[in-house]
């Protein structure tokens, strides 16, 4: 079943348009934390904080050369009419990913801009002068569960992380269709392609 409403995608940046796993873990391991701590999703700010490391030896810690997109995003990407990043990363490593990779969304909004708690879609939605019917949501982890939930948008699974792939679906906090492929979004949600 598609929903012709849905004319704009949102983005979780982590896990979701790139392979960043080990790129966001490496950082905590060289700042002593043991792996075993370490789990995906939240903010950045408070995650620091919960491992009791300094946001700014993390940040700089952080390789923002490393992360590649997962294959089959850049041609998705290429065919979207209206996108958007809403991550939980700290702004300048999102950023100097983003320009690296030569991405324009229409809206990119990382940490800084939910006064460094966990993202929402609320201002995000306003910013594009969308309703939460007009979007889905796309990601890899409960915390992108939760921002559909909150506004009531739709919410699809990023499947081609092999770690949501494996996951087991009763952990999810949001049923939902877990897609194969980046370029899958387009059966589902047709008003999402890029016209003329």
């Amino acid at each position: 079943m598609t929903n012709r409403q849905v004319v704009a995608a949102i983005f979780d940046f982590d896990g979701t348009l790139v392979d960043s796993d080990e790129a966001l873990v490496a950082p905590f391991i060289t700042l002593g934390v043991p792996r075993e701590q370490i789990s995906f999703g939240h903010a950045v700010a408070p995650e620091c904080e919960r491992l009791g490391i300094s946001l700014d030896a993390y940040v700089d810690a952080y390789d923002t050369e490393v992360t590649r997109p997962f294959p089959g995003v850049l041609a998705m990407l290429g065919s979207l009419g209206r996108w958007a990043i809403c991550s939980n990363k700290h702004p300048k490593s999102a950023q100097a990913e983003v320009t690296r990779l030569g991405w324009h969304p229409e809206v990119a909004m990382y940490a800084d801009a939910f006064d460094w708690h966990h993202k929402s879609l609320g201002s995000m939605l306003t910013l594009m002068g969308l309703s939460a019917a007009q979007v889905v949501m796309v990601g890899d982890s409960n915390g992108d569960a939760e921002c559909a939930s909150e506004v009531g948008c739709e919410m699809v699974w990023a499947g081609w992380n092999p770690r949501v792939r494996d996951s087991d679906p009763s952990e999810r906090l949001l049923e939902g269709i877990v897609l194969d492929e980046p370029g899958d979004l387009f059966a589902l949600f047709p008003g999402l392609r890029l016209v003329g």
